[in-house]
């Protein structure tokens, strides 16, 4: 079954229908792949529809998923993933990513809700991963979820991640942002934290702003610039690991396109510099 590594490559964007005009009139600098939620594409035609289509002709694309609730009790919406490995192949999209939590039970939640750290939420989560693994035919990437609160907690959130990516035989979507506000809501070492991810199936990375509530409660929002300490946790990634494909996700308080370059071109600029410094170790 197909792993998802390099299958994208340098710095990405999520795609925003607010500015889609102008990424088809004038291709967005220091962008290499885009991102999208399949929910909010799938079902579109007409316009919006033709100029999607138009996009994917021209960039590499992966789905990032909002709504499967791998973690729920609901049954698994196998008819959903039906629809997407049927999108996914129309628009020649790389892979699929979700996130480890739930957002349904006996209906919608509209939101992402925190699965219990126990050892019988690891076997069910690991088990509708390879179901859904199974369909798309295809390994999915786990991004690790920004939460609020632990219930039931039986181990650490990596202990439970790991378990859970070991157990599904997964790949991994590495969040920067979401360890970085964890770490302060929880009290954790973010660094510690990176150097426990299991690197080798690391396929992309996350970067994003937040939203300080208080100085010890962050919310993870994609509202607002990235602040340098993310910055700092995603060059720490970079000297762990090696340097890997990254995408920057704003979701609301949209800014113009001239600063969506600037903050994909800092992802690029860390990138060049990881790059050559490993390179000059290497040597």
């Amino acid at each position: 079954m197909q792993h998802t590594q390099n299958l994208v490559h340098d710095a990405g964007l999520g795609l925003r229908r607010s500015f889609i005009d102008q990424a088809l009139t004038t291709p967005i600098k220091n962008v290499s792949f885009y991102e999208i939620a399949p929910e909010n594409w799938m079902p579109l035609g007409g316009r919006l529809g033709k100029q999607f289509r138009a996009m994917t002709e021209r960039y590499p694309f992966v789905c990032h998923g909002l709504s499967l609730s791998i973690g729920s009790t609901d049954p698994l919406d196998e008819d959903f993933v039906k629809n997407l490995k049927d999108f996914m192949c129309l628009h020649k999209i790389k892979f699929y990513s979700e996130h480890l939590s739930y957002c349904s039970h006996e209906g919608h939640l509209y939101d992402l809700m925190p699965i219990p750290f126990t050892e019988e939420a690891v076997h069910h989560v690991a088990k509708r991963i390879q179901r859904v693994q199974d369909i798309l035919e295809q390994k999915i990437a786990i991004e690790n979820a920004s939460y609020y609160a632990a219930p039931g907690q039986e181990m650490t959130e990596i202990d439970f991640f790991n378990a859970v990516v070991a157990e599904a035989d997964c790949d991994v979507l590495l969040d920067i942002n979401n360890t970085y506000v964890n770490s302060i809501n929880h009290n954790y070492d973010a660094e510690e934290f990176l150097q426990a991810i299991p690197a080798q199936r690391i396929s992309y990375a996350h970067i994003a702003g937040h939203y300080v509530e208080a100085e010890d409660f962050l919310v993870d929002t994609h509202g607002a610039e990235v602040i340098d300490p993310v910055w700092q946790l995603l060059g720490k990634a970079y000297e762990l690991y090696g340097v890997f494909p990254t995408l920057l996700e704003r979701d609301f308080n949209i800014p113009s396109v001239a600063e969506l370059e600037r903050e994909v071109g800092t992802i690029q600029s860390i990138q060049n510099a990881w790059q050559t410094h490993n390179e000059q170790l290497s040597a």
